[in-house]
């Protein structure tokens, strides 16, 4: 089970991250492009969502594209899910107390390299974007 303070960490832990706010929330961005974020569920996410709407935090992390999201909402349902303001997008919502600190840091580097300048991430990662 991650926290709020695992993601901080592990954003933070990454080249030119920072941490401000997005709608008011905690966000995680570089050089001002959001990559991962607090995303509580709104009245119509909730509506929508029925019984499988989470009760416990939500993180929205940024994506390389929709087919990585598909592969993760497939692969993981117990810990990844979308609503339908995100179609179209490539992000997914993520039950923050269901995602392991291992899965969590996975997916928070993905998300930094895939909004990161290829330089970054080649010097980080030793690949590109």
């Amino acid at each position: 089970m991650a926290t709020w303070d695992d993601v901080r960490e592990v954003a933070l832990a990454l080249p030119g991250a920072t941490e401000g706010t997005s709608w008011g929330r905690p966000a995680w961005k570089i050089k001002d492009r959001l990559f991962v974020w607090e995303r509580p569920l709104g009245r119509k996410d909730v509506e929508e969502l029925g019984d499988d709407a989470p009760a416990g935090p939500v993180l929205g992390a940024r994506v390389p594209d929709e087919g990585a999201k598909h592969a993760l909402l497939a692969d993981e349902p117990d810990v990844f899910f979308t609503t339908s303001h995100f179609e179209g997008y490539p992000a997914v919502l993520v039950r923050l107390d269901a995602i392991s600190r291992e899965s969590l840091e996975e997916l928070v580097v993905e998300a930094w390299a895939d909004r990161a300048p290829a330089r970054l991430v080649r010097e980080h990662l030793g690949t590109t974007s």
